[in-house]
């Protein structure tokens, strides 16, 4: 027998209009069922003391006649009270109405045979006693609801009593017309109910644009889980502006804890976002500073049917951006200084061929070990010195800047930097180095010769650099300055490297810090981390 690979179904979620229309019905079905049993119950009561009272309205009418009374006070055979009773039973629909004196002898009855015997049952003894009574008996007759009310005379003695009955189907009868209409009712407000419900689903089927809850649920985690995956901040305001969703780079860029529900209180990026709520127009590209951060910033309104409901604002730390950059300026001058090397080695080919066929060979000897000795000077020192293909492009690339601008660009003899593989150390390295050789560089400008001189040398987990040249200096009061955002002594928009440059290094848990003799050098001093891989191994 084979083994089959279990499968199991899951169970398809209930629809939302099956869901809500089982809901509201069952609670509308319970509370009608309620409300009709006790409707009935306190209908059925009310039918009953409404004959019971009825009835003792006739009994008492009828205690109060002179005609009653009158034939009382004779003997039954002088048949005084059977026409006043006959006359009230058939004009009221009753079952009988039977007078008795005080011994419970007949005095009126419907069937005539019975006059002047004794009356049967025993709910007649409380209404010889005096008293009115009500009660369901069986007597010569069909079982009837009974009333009996005393009889007195003009002394107020009681001389008899009045017995009326009703009959019990009668009494349903009644009771059946007054359930009709409560049933009636019960049915009107079922209809009702359907009704409503049929428009409770199409309304918020309207609302949920179709969407099932499994559906929406769903949505709401992937939402969720894109959200938190970004690696830009999210931010959403309400149209009140009030903070309605918060993803968690946006909490670590501006450094609110992860149990913090509150809205963040930044500032400049709530005031963007309250007037994007507001004015429903959106802000693209804002530069907002961010605990020691440049943030760009997009932020755009949120509109449903035309209206503003609120404001949604993405950012990314600009300086991410910048480092991006920067390491892409350093592949196309790697790529540019490969180009370069390239053409010249084509050149140098040309120059050997020429001197084979002109069978120059003492000369052919001469210009290739010179040829050689420069390789091992430029490019080959580099290779064997820097190990990150990325910086060695980035060196090469500024060698032949410098070049380009009439100084050199030297690599000391103690050089080594071994690879790494993390890219946020070699960005840092490359922004902080490229800032400080152009600003070398731009310092010499107007000398005839500069030289800038670079050593990086790596040493138990930290690389150390140094850049220095003999420019015109920095003097003490500038000195304190340098790494100010903003200062600049090279005009306005300007100020920024160096303020990076040390943001970054502390960043990472390094330090930069500057020495300078105007007039003599100027030389920077460079300590970061660096997780050389022969370290990682």
């Amino acid at each position: 027998m084979s083994d089959l690979p279990f499968t199991t179904t899951r169970k398809r979620p209930m629809k939302l209009s099956t869901l809500v229309t089982l809901m509201v019905c069952s609670v509308i079905g319970s509370v009608l069922v309620v409300l009709f049993t006790l409707y009935f119950l306190q209908i059925t009561q009310a039918t009953r003391n409404g004959v019971k009272d009825t009835a003792l309205a006739i009994a008492r009418t009828l205690a109060d006649s002179p005609e009653v009374k009158r034939g009382l006070m004779a003997s039954p055979d002088k048949n005084i009270i059977p026409p006043v009773a006959d006359a009230v039973s058939q004009r009221n629909g009753l079952l009988f109405v039977v007078v008795t004196n005080m011994q419970g002898i007949r005095y009126s009855h419907p069937d005539r045979s019975l006059l002047g015997k004794s009356f049967i049952g025993d709910d007649l003894k409380p209404a010889l006693q005096g008293h009115e009574n009500v009660a369901i008996n069986h007597g010569v007759l069909a079982e009837a609801l009974r009333v009996f009310t005393p009889v007195y005379n003009d002394h107020h003695q009681q001389i008899g009593v009045v017995s009326i009955g009703l009959s019990l189907n009668k009494v349903d009868e009644q009771i059946s017309r007054s359930r009709w209409s409560v049933i009636w009712t019960v049915l009107f407000s079922a209809l009702m109910g359907t009704l409503g419900t049929w428009g409770l689903v199409h309304f918020l089927k309207r609302i949920l644009f179709g969407l099932e809850p499994h559906e929406i649920s769903t949505l709401f985690e992937q939402r969720q889980a894109m959200l938190q995956s970004l690696k830009e901040g999210v931010i959403a305001v309400d149209s009140q502006g009030r903070v309605t969703m918060i993803n968690h780079t946006a909490r670590q860029i501006l450094l609110l804890p992860a149990q913090n529900t509150n809205e963040p209180h930044h500032v400049p990026m709530m005031a963007a976002l309250r007037r994007v709520s507001q004015t429903g127009k959106a802000l693209q590209d804002q530069e907002i500073d961010c605990n020691g951060r440049l943030l760009l910033c997009n932020t755009v309104p949120v509109k449903n049917q035309n209206n503003v409901i609120g404001a949604i604002s993405t950012f990314r730390d600009k300086t991410e951006i910048r480092q991006l950059m920067q390491r892409m300026d350093g592949m196309v001058n790697y790529v540019d200084a490969l180009r370069t090397q390239s053409h010249e080695f084509m050149n140098k080919l040309h120059v050997i061929l020429g001197l084979l066929h002109m069978k120059r060979y003492d000369k052919l000897e001469e210009y290739v070990l010179q040829t050689a000795q420069n390789y091992q000077t430029d490019i080959g020192a580099i290779q064997l010195k820097i190990k990150s293909p990325v910086i060695a492009g980035f060196l090469l690339g500024k060698m032949n800047r410098a070049k380009e601008a009439g100084f050199t660009l030297t690599l000391s003899e103690e050089c080594l930097v071994p690879d790494t593989p993390n890219e946020e150390q070699v960005t840092v390295l490359i922004t902080v180095i490229g800032n400080l050789i152009e600003n070398a560089l731009d310092a010499m400008v107007g000398q005839t010769e500069g030289e800038v001189t670079l050593m990086l040398h790596y040493q138990n987990g930290w690389l150390s650099g140094e850049v220095s040249d003999d420019g015109p200096g920095i003097d003490a009061e500038r000195l304190a300055h340098i790494f100010t955002r903003g200062y600049s002594t090279k005009g306005e928009n300007r100020g920024v490297g160096l303020f990076l440059a040390r943001q970054q290094i502390e960043k990472l848990g390094g330090e930069i810090s500057c020495e300078s003799e105007p007039g003599v050098f100027t030389q920077f001093f460079v300590h970061i981390p660096w997780d050389s891989e022969r370290k990682i191994a």
